[in-house]
């Protein structure tokens, strides 16, 4: 069994690292190159570097940030936040991302996935869907950082994103995300079981127990924090540590 990953993620506003609760309340977190660095050195698997305000305030992710990061750490990293083009790609690509992330750009243009996968490969592809479950159970699909309801229920956009070459999906559950009581797991497993690509949970991370969980019981492929890394509530050594003593595989 291939090793599960764990990725913190830090989301950047002006520059700084922010994290809130439910998509609001935000607060600021520390410097993202430092934190990259740190958590570099902790044995993080991967970073997501996401800023969370490009697609709003309709301008495109800071390549110069990128650039500063990747010289910084030694491991995968995938940015996302504002790219809607495969020239957009290109420069981060070319500052030193490994892999990059969208969202509300692909979903309003499906063809931009099948675009960027045939230019760079699926493998660096990643499909980010922010998904609340409503009153009626279902999971929906927001898009602008959770500004936006739409009416496709998340299941379906990630089976069609994943048919257009989406090599992995980045599921936040805004009902979970920052809340430290667990992950989302019957829509992440819903995606796991559905899908042949692997699956980021993201949102509710707060035990090392939420991790195990999200990783067997959800079927995730790789489970990605924020807040309780970047507060220093629970290091990622803890957090490996634990799910090695549960028999599940990771990079130690």
């Amino acid at each position: 069994m291939l090793a599960k990953r764990i990725i913190p993620c830090l989301d950047i506003r002006d520059g700084r690292t922010v994290k809130g609760v439910n998509f609001e309340n935000i607060r600021d977190a520390g410097d993202p190159v430092e934190l990259g660095v740190l958590y570099a050195q902790q044995g993080a698997d991967e970073l997501v570097f996401l800023d969370i305000t490009a697609t709003n305030e309709k301008r495109k992710t800071l390549s110069n940030l990128v650039n500063r990061i990747a010289h910084g750490i030694n491991i995968p990293f995938t940015v996302g936040g504002g790219i809607s083009s495969v020239e957009d790609v290109k420069i981060l690509l070319e500052n030193g991302a490994d892999k990059i992330s969208v969202n509300t750009a692909a979903f309003k243009n499906p063809e931009l996935i099948r675009l960027l996968a045939r230019e760079f490969g699926s493998q660096c592809v990643v499909l980010a869907i922010d998904t609340r479950q409503e009153a009626d159970g279902q999971w929906y699909v927001y898009l602008n950082g959770g500004r936006v309801k739409t009416e496709t229920l998340c299941v379906d956009w990630a089976r069609q994103a994943v048919d257009l070459g989406a090599g992995e999906l980045l599921l936040t559950s805004m009902n979970h995300d920052g809340t430290k009581q667990g992950f989302a797991l019957d829509i992440t497993h819903a995606l796991a079981t559905a899908l042949p690509v692997p699956i980021i949970a993201s949102g509710g991370g707060g035990t090392v127990s939420h991790f195990a969980d999200v990783l067997t019981a959800g079927g995730a492929d790789a489970a990605l924090a924020a807040s309780i890394f970047h507060f220093k509530e629970i290091t990622i050594a803890e957090v490996k540590n634990y799910l090695h003593q549960q028999a599940i595989p990771v990079r130690l």
